[in-house]
This record gives structure tokens, C-alpha cells and sequence, in this order.
């Protein structure tokens, strides 16, 4: 009933994390967007006032007409909106997810054996340092690299998550490292919230409202890192999703095809933050898709040699040994309440049903068992390989 429970909670939690992530991120493109399409202020008492840009637009059946100030109105407004809770809401709801799901079970979602033999409690204390750690280097880059070097400082966020990923590589399972480089992202752009662009804002408030003229560095500070924010939602939202696809966490070199995919999609991000400015630069569409293209061919699992002959009698065992403890209609496996996506590896007719998906996550990709938990060797991969080439023939 435990692992029951946990797949409940897993769930709940789960579900309040997209509807909150689909709320932030929401926000992040329609204020970027906003920022990017403003035009000059037509009116020169707005100019007088101190606006800086306006846009009109309609939607759900009325017309908007919206204005950014330079830096601060003439006069607080009586009623002042603040987004700052779609921020904080995600974060919480996914931090909860880690340690439901990874740090609760991380002897199972973190460790995986062939890679390093640390414990789960090893494995919980690195995971929080590099949230913690993640922050505070990306936020000592921004403060001392200031607004006149935004190439140095994303060359040197480049080369430090790429770090980051090939440190982990040599710690946790690929699927962990995915999931963990995109914890640490995550946090980072609900720190630059909380710690940054919510404080400058109230600072510009306080200002108005002790009659002093605001200082625009704190403006410029939060937009700096709003526009941060925006470049990584893409990314931290691929992160998200990678866990359901073995073939990019798998790979012998997945800390390079992380990399890679988290580059590409800040590459799509700059194509629509371009084209709400009024560039539309279609080669970068054109390049991130070939460039998606040419890492899925060489990242493509390579024809391992079989084993010769197999038969179903020589393969069952290794199955009933090394997946279903999972993989049953009551899963033995401590925190597994259900096999894990519907998929049961008891009968003959279940193990034939499901070949290619069994050599798709246990030969091609080696992501199962999740951690080699079971410790599947490289001959009994080799003896599936060669049984479901041979066309997973049954008894």
C-alpha cells in the first residue's frame, strides 16, 4: 500500500507541476513577446509621461491596448499586478516531485551501479549541493559579468552546465543526469524570481512610492533576467521529457546529447524572441532541425553482434531474473506499486508481445532495468539481441 500511495502522490504532485509550469512559462512568452513587439508611443503626452513603447491587440472578442513605462508611471497605480507566484508554485511542486519520486527511490532512479557505487544517501546530498551550487555560480557570473558581456556570461553558462553534465555522468545513471541538470536550471530561473527580479521590482515600487525617482539599474537587472528565463524554459522543458525517451539518456555518451539538445532548443527560443522583434531568420529553424537531424543519426544504436542461435527457453529466465520484478502483475520491487507503463513480462505471449520494446530499453539503449538494479550482464543483452533478431520466436 506504500508504493501505492507514493504512486498516488507522484500523481497529484505531478499534475499541479504542469498546470503551474504551463502557467509560468505562459507568462515568460507573452511578456517577452510583449517587450519585443512594442512601438514607439504615438502620443506625446504618453511620451512626456515617460512611456517607452505600446502595442494594441485583440483577443476573446475585446481590444487591448497595453503600455510599458521607461521606468516607473508618473504615479502608482491603485491596483498593481505582480506574477511572481507561478514561479514559486512550479518550483515547489517539482521540488516535491524530486524528492517523492527520485530522492524517496533514488537507489533506483539515481544509482546506477556500473557507473559509481555510491550510496542513496550520497546520491540525495550531491543532488541538493548542485541546486544549491547551481545558483550561486550562474548568479556570481551575472553579477560580475554585468549587462555588457551577455556573450562571455552564455559562453560560461555553456561550458558550466556542460560541466555540470559530465560530472554526473560519472555519478548517476543517464537518466538521473538529465533529470538533475534540469532540477538545477529549473532552480536557478525560480531563484532569479525570488532573489532578483521580485526585489528589484519592489525597489522601483518603494522608490515611487517615497517620491524618490527610481533607479533604472533595477529595471535592467530584472529584465536581464527575465530574458534568461525565457531562453531556458525550452531547455528545462525538454529535461522534463527525456526520461520517456532511452535512446538520448542511454547513450553511452549521454552528457554530450544533453548538451546538445539543450543548445538547440535555446536556438528555437531565439528564433521566435527574433521574430517578435521583426526578424524573422528562418535559417534557424532550418539549422536547429538539421542539426536534431544529424545528432539522431549519430546518436542511432549501433547492430550489436548476437550470440548465435537463441531460444525462448534460454531468454525467459534471464527476463523472470532481470525485469519482472517489476515488470508483473505484482511488482516485487520495493516503491513500484504497478508495472511501469502497463508493461507485464511473466507469460510467454507478454515477453513475445513486448520484444521490440525490450530490445529498444534493455539492448539498444542499455536504460534497463533502470540502474542495472537487477544487473543485467552484457552477454544475457547480447542473448536477448540475438533472440529477437532471430524474430523472438516463441517456445
Amino acid at each position: 500500500m506504500e508504493a501505492y500511495a507514493g504512486e498516488w502522490l507522484q500523481l497529484l504532485i505531478r499534475w499541479v507541476h504542469l498546470i503551474t509550469g504551463i502557467a509560468w512559462i505562459g507568462a515568460s512568452f507573452y511578456f517577452i513577446w510583449l517587450d519585443n513587439s512594442l512601438e514607439p508611443p504615438r502620443r506625446q503626452r504618453d511620451v512626456d509621461e515617460g512611456v517607452g513603447g505600446e502595442l494594441s491587440a485583440i483577443h476573446g472578442g475585446g481590444f487591448y491596448h497595453v503600455q510599458k513605462y521607461r521606468v516607473a508611471p508618473p504615479e502608482l497605480p491603485p491596483t498593481l499586478h505582480w506574477f511572481k507566484w507561478e514561479a514559486y508554485s512550479t518550483w515547489l511542486s517539482g521540488f516535491a516531485l524530486l524528492v517523492v519520486l527520485y530522492w524517496w527511490h533514488a537507489d533506483l532512479y539515481m544509482i546506477d551501479r556500473s557507473v559509481a557505487a555510491i550510496t542513496p544517501m550520497q546520491a540525495v546530498l550531491l543532488s541538493a549541493a548542485l541546486l544549491v551550487g547551481g545558483w550561486f555560480a550562474y548568479d556570481q557570473l551575472c553579477k560580475r559579468l554585468g549587462f555588457d558581456r551577455e556573450r562571455i556570461l552564455i559562453a560560461s553558462m555553456i561550458a558550466f552546465v556542460a560541466a555540470v553534465a559530465w560530472g554526473l555522468s560519472h555519478v548517476y545513471g543517464g537518466r538521473a543526469v538529465y533529470l538533475q541538470v534540469g532540477a538545477m536550471l529549473g532552480t536557478l530561473m525560480a531563484a532569479n524570481v525570488l532573489f532578483v527580479i521580485i526585489p528589484a521590482q519592489r525597489k522601483l515600487v518603494e522608490a515611487k512610492a517615497d517620491g524618490r525617482a527610481p533607479d533604472p539599474v533595477h529595471g535592467m537587472r530584472g529584465k536581464q533576467r527575465s530574458v534568461h528565463n525565457n531562453y531556458l524554459t525550452l531547455p528545462v522543458l525538454l529535461t522534463m521529457i527525456s526520461g520517456h525517451y532511452p535512446m538520448t539518456f542511454g547513450h553511452p555518451h549521454a552528457w554530450i546529447v544533453l548538451v546538445c539538445l539543450l543548445l538547440l532548443a535555446a536556438f528555437v527560443r531565439h528564433f521566435f524572441n527574433l521574430r517578435h522583434r521583426g526578424r524573422t531568420v528562418w535559417a534557424i529553424p532550418i539549422v536547429a532541425a538539421l542539426g536534431a537531424l544529424a545528432l539522431a543519426v549519430a546518436i542511432a544504436p549501433e547492430q550489436r553482434p548476437g550470440a548465435g542461435a537463441v531460444t525462448f527457453g534460454e531468454v525467459q529466465p534471464i527476463i523472470a531474473a532481470r525485469c519482472a520484478a517489476c515488470h508483473a502483475e505484482h511488482p516485487r520491487f520495493e516503491g513500484i506499486a504497478s508495472a511501469p507503463k502497463g508493461v507485464v513480462l511473466e507469460t510467454p505471449a507478454q515477453i513475445i508481445a513486448n520484444a521490440a520494446a525490450i530490445g529498444q530499453q534493455a539492448v539498444a539503449s542499455r536504460a534497463m532495468p533502470l540502474g542495472n538494479v537487477t544487473q543485467m550482464t552484457d552477454a544475457e543483452r547480447a542473448r536477448l539481441a540475438a533472440w529477437i533478431e532471430a524474430g523472438a520466436r516463441g517456445p
